[in-house]
């Protein structure tokens, strides 16, 4: 990437600025006009016909003014991340902390509310997943006797996820079999992640002497099927009120919008790469991994429980969104989620 001297980088600054805030293509005079620079807009015009020819800008029309390139948002968000102000309103962050801290006991409540606030806050879309299942912590597990071959499996984990699912058995378990299953697997599995129990589970049932023991070979394989129902969940909010943004004023953005979100396994997978990572992530249109979102940016962040990683939050906007905004809300509600759930 071609380095920007300061000059050019505040050009670039103003111009992407105006962009945000215009939603229209950028001329020398704007530039003059609003930002004191102490240059003339034939000195801005030269600086702007560099930028351009250095990937930074592009022009829509000969006739136009520029517009900032994905390249050139990346300059700008760089600099946003390397000088961090959590800029925005102090007191509507206050206000998101003490609305979360309200729901301290519910956890899905918790998530789906951080999914909302993301996007009332942004005017973009909120997103936000519940803990990954593969880090839940199993507090207990139950099951029914639903009819002659169906049981119910019912799992709790300490985060106070509740998952259940009715599915088929080959045997013919009395309740009083499901009763004794129930409590090997709760003495044997609970205080372990689910990845720790699926990894147990596999190793006891590789070994001869289990195999031997009915009851517990049927626990276990009862126990793989509860664990199967613990899928990620994701929660996406804002998607009608981002029909109003001018970036998606036309059939063809909206059509691009919805076939970016409308597979949320997408999304998911996205976020829980971005698990792997520390901090603020900000992935700018051509840099999103997926085809579908190439014309989309994403800010996003993980919250965890003070001891491990558990689910990642962000907003998903145009690339021409307000990324000073946006970075401070998913930074500071990162940090409250990971607070709220520490004190627990």
């Amino acid at each position: 990437m071609t380095e920007l001297n300061e000059r050019n980088r505040k050009i670039l600054w103003a111009i992407i600025q105006s962009y945000i805030n215009l939603h229209e293509p950028v001329g020398s005079r704007q530039v003059t006009k609003k930002y004191s620079l102490g240059l003339s807009p034939a000195t801005i015009r030269n600086i702007m016909a560099d930028l351009e020819e250095q990937g930074y800008l592009s022009q829509p029309h000969s006739s136009a003014g520029r517009v900032p390139t994905d390249k050139g948002y990346r300059v700008y968000v760089n600099t946003l991340i390397k000088e961090y102000d959590p800029s925005f309103n102090k007191d509507t962050l206050n206000e998101l902390t003490c609305k979360l801290e309200c729901i301290t006991k519910d956890i899905i409540r918790l998530i789906r509310e951080t999914s909302k606030t993301l996007s009332m806050l942004s005017h973009y879309l909120g997103v936000a997943t519940l803990p990954k299942p593969s880090e839940m912590i199993l507090k207990r597990i139950e099951f029914i006797k639903h009819k002659k071959d169906q049981i119910l499996g019912i799992l709790i984990s300490e985060e106070g996820i509740v998952r259940d699912r009715i599915f088929s058995v080959k045997e013919n378990f009395s309740q009083k079999d499901l009763d004794k299953i129930t409590e090997y697997l709760n003495y044997e599995f609970k205080g372990l992640t689910l990845e720790e129990v699926s990894a147990k589970i596999i190793l006891q049932i590789s070994m001869e002497k289990t195999i031997c023991d009915r009851l517990i070979s049927n626990a276990l394989k009862l126990c793989n099927e509860a664990i199967a129902v613990a899928n990620n969940e994701l929660y996406i909010d804002g998607i009608y009120e981002a029909f109003d943004l001018p970036d998606f004023a036309n059939m063809a953005r909206i059509k691009e919008l919805f076939n970016a979100i409308k597979d949320k396994h997408l999304i998911i997978k996205f976020l829980d790469e971005i698990m792997r990572l520390d901090g603020i992530q900000v992935f700018i249109g051509s840099e999103n991994p997926f085809a579908e979102m190439k014309d989309l940016s994403i800010v996003a962040s993980t919250y965890n429980d003070g001891r491990r990683t558990l689910g990642s939050i962000g907003i998903i906007g145009p690339t021409r969104m307000n990324y000073s905004d946006v970075i401070s809300i998913v930074d500071h509600t990162a940090k409250t989620l990971t607070q709220i759930l520490s004190a627990k």
